[in-house]
């Protein structure tokens, strides 16, 4: 009988309700928090889809009072965070519900920090960092692929650096999820393409991650199987429901799976893209992941086979070099296939940039969990590939 134990690992998630039209019950959830006033914290966007209204609705019905905060941009920012706690403590508020794509979610969360503790959110950087416990949080996600709504991790932009800055604590874990892919119902296609790469690139970096498990490995099998298979079709078929249904499962399960294995150099490198240039995030992926998947596949050979096999790959008769060719391939094709042809040079990106963009990249918390061990030359070549 073996005497080998394998490491201990934790695996923290909300309550989810999954399904069409459970953002309706987003009262019945406020309610049984005793809420007296809420914070709906959400974005133009959003308004003008018509999914805030419905929020609205139902905390009517259950006789909730409530304020609105919309001021938040593509990137949420440090004063935008600032200022819906400041709102918040103005209107005596009790309870926070944030419906939105990352930006509203991230936001939301932040706000949270911000209210429990008394300081700046710039004071939370980092893991592990929050002492005092938030008030109830109620995440309502539109988009199908940032997956802040099952996730340990706030990303937020501090335009005076030029950079993105990560908390991850179990703290920003929302205390209910509900996942109601109707509302994905609203996204153009370059969004679904974007988030749908973001949710995919979650799935992969979590399988590979040095911190993945038999907790976390099932969900991002199953994420990349839902991605890879449905993404090309719902983008062409953007009224299909059931297609809709099958990419939010995939962008839960790899939310789930990256929440717990946490992520790698696509998102280390991306994080510090997208606060540089103040792109989506999903775009700064989809430029990056090829590049940072061939950097890795030694590190990580038989986990990269899987998920070749998973994507429909035949590696049988094939060296690890031609799987590594092969998979690399097949994630070009699924960009190109889903209208992503671009390049860091394309977006204004240039070779002076790269150690800057490098040096922040080495400081966020994913890069601690990548395959393959990197230093800031490693990260710079890497850069320096997807120009």
């Amino acid at each position: 009988m073996s005497q080998s134990f394998s490491p201990l690992r934790k695996f923290v998630s909300p309550e989810i309700i999954f399904g069409a039209g459970c953002r309706h019950n987003v009262g019945n959830y406020a309610k049984t928090f005793g809420a007296r006033k809420v914070l709906v914290v959400s974005d133009p966007g959003v308004i003008a889809a018509g999914w805030v209204a419905d929020v609205e609705a139902s905390l009517q019905a259950q006789g909730i009072d409530y304020c609105l905060y919309t001021a938040v941009s593509p990137n949420p920012r440090v004063e935008e965070v600032m200022l819906g706690a400041e709102i918040y403590r103005q209107n005596h508020c009790d309870v926070i519900v944030a419906v939105g794509g990352g930006s509203p979610m991230d936001c939301g969360k932040a706000i949270g920090i911000v209210v429990a503790h008394g300081r700046s959110i710039l004071e939370f950087e980092g893991v592990d960092m929050i002492r005092v416990p938030s008030p109830p949080l109620i995440l309502i996600p539109t988009t199908a692929g940032t997956s802040a709504d099952v996730s340990q991790f706030v990303i937020i932009s501090n335009q005076q650096e030029r950079m993105k800055f990560s908390i991850v604590s179990k703290a920003v874990v929302p205390d209910v999820s509900l996942i109601d892919p109707q509302t994905t119902l609203s996204m153009d296609p370059f969004l679904s393409a974007c988030t749908g790469i973001d949710a995919l690139v979650h799935a992969i970096e979590a399988f590979v991650s040095t911190g993945h498990g038999p907790l976390t490995d099932p969900h991002a099998l199953e994420a990349m199987r839902l991605i890879n298979g449905n993404l090309v079709e719902m983008i062409a078929n953007p009224a299909d429901i059931g297609l809709r249904e099958k990419i939010m499962l995939g962008s839960m399960q790899a939310g789930l799976a990256f929440s717990n294995a946490i992520l790698g150099a696509v998102h280390a490198m991306s994080h510090s893209l997208g606060g540089f240039l103040d792109l989506p995030h999903g775009l700064c992926n989809a430029v990056l992941v090829e590049h940072v998947v061939a950097f890795n596949y030694s590190s990580a050979p038989e986990r990269f086979k899987v998920i070749a096999e998973v994507f429909g790959i035949d590696c049988r008769g094939l060296n690890h070099r031609q799987i590594c060719g092969r998979l690399v391939e097949h994630l070009i094709a699924l960009k190109h296939a889903i209208g992503f042809h671009e390049t860091l040079g394309l977006h204004g990106v240039r070779t002076a940039d790269i150690p800057f963009l490098s040096q922040h990249a080495m400081g966020d918390p994913c890069i601690l969990t990548n395959p393959r061990a990197s230093s800031q030359r490693d990260v710079e070549v890497v850069y320096g590939e997807a120009l």
